[in-house]
């Protein structure tokens, strides 16, 4: 499933400062969210230089999207739906019509509260997915030793993991555990 292209985008960047951004532990490693590597790990989240400061106020965006993925996973729709509230109240999160690049003319979300557009942004972006009754798309990697997050943008709504890796790992576990019950 698809949201619109540019909710699909911001949905992606909120799972992708999550990852980037939270400590957890991607695959089995330990993920080290400290100060020193926030530039170079927003950065590239973004496509574009970050100074410390924005990236200081991602990790704090990042740390308060974590809880809604959690939620999402534990289908519980409501929680989802008040921590993207407070979200959309604190980041003021005000659309926008905009049109760039040669594109046509398309919503965007910012924000009244300068340095927080992607606040705004990532709020609306999940009030989408909560008005399409679209929770369901968020989630927790299942991969025993990771916590990733992830969007399932798959046509049956079938993505349990945060990577191909984690996919593979969880599939390659249970056919020796298969195999040496076999034996």
């Amino acid at each position: 499933m698809n949201f619109d292209s540019y909710t699909d985008r911001v949905v992606g960047v909120a799972a992708a400062l999550v990852n980037a951004l939270t400590p957890g532990e991607p695959g089995g490693r330990s993920v080290d969210a400290g100060a020193d590597r926030r530039v170079e790990r927003c950065s590239a989240v973004l496509g574009r230089p970050v100074d410390a400061a924005e990236a200081g106020e991602l990790a704090e965006l990042a740390g308060r999207l974590r809880p809604i993925f959690v939620a999402a996973e534990d289908a519980a729709v409501d929680r989802v739906a008040d921590l993207v509230n407070a979200l959309l109240a604190d980041y003021r999160s005000e659309p926008r019509l905009s049109r760039h690049d040669g594109e046509p003319w398309h919503l965007h979300f910012t924000s009244s509260v300068p340095g927080t557009e992607w606040g705004a942004a990532c709020a609306t972006g999940l009030a989408v997915v909560v008005d399409e009754q679209a929770t369901g798309r968020l989630g927790v990697c299942r991969a025993e030793g990771c916590d990733r997050v992830y969007v399932d943008v798959s046509r049956n709504a079938s993505r349990r993991f945060c990577s191909e890796a984690c996919l593979n790992r969880t599939k390659v576990a249970a056919f020796r555990a298969r195999a040496r019950a076999g034996t």
